[in-house]
């Protein structure tokens, strides 16, 4: 009987060195994670301006947006789910200027077909907005 206890004792021994070791594998994405949020902390800690951030994506530099610049309309790709006044609150905030007007334009996605490669694929959609400015006003944009 002494011989099936100790069996018993070893088999105990074992599973909790694995569960020390399962505790170590769920311990290290902890610390990824935390050093996820030091990353994180860099940016602004206030609600309004994580949504300006959020907002616009880049300018749009096309031969129709760079025509339209002369005349004081600016072309941006913007998010989804973004509205005229987090657009207009945006471009305030980036480019301390007031916006008269802006046109939200959905781009739709487009099947492509590539001749020369035989490859078949989807050109993502997306959204741009238009946004017009006084005479005077102008954006510098690199």
């Amino acid at each position: 009987m002494a011989l099936f206890s100790l069996k018993k004792k070893k088999i105990v021994s074992k599973k909790s060195e694995k569960t020390t070791e399962e505790t170590k594998k769920t311990a290290l994405p902890a610390k990824k994670i935390a050093v996820k949020n030091q990353e994180l902390s860099i940016k602004p800690q206030n609600k309004e301006n994580d949504m300006f951030f959020s907002v616009l994506i880049q300018s749009r530099i096309t031969e129709k947006a760079t025509n339209e610049k002369e005349k004081g309309v600016y072309v941006f790709e913007v998010k989804q789910n973004t509205t005229k006044k987090e657009i207009r609150n945006s471009i305030k905030h980036f480019y301390s200027v007031e916006p008269i007007k802006i046109n939200i334009v959905k781009i739709p996605r487009k099947k492509i077909f590539s001749r020369t490669r035989g490859h078949k694929g989807i050109r993502p959609g997306g959204k741009k907005a238009y946004v017009y400015l006084k005479k005077g006003d102008k954006i510098e944009i690199i």
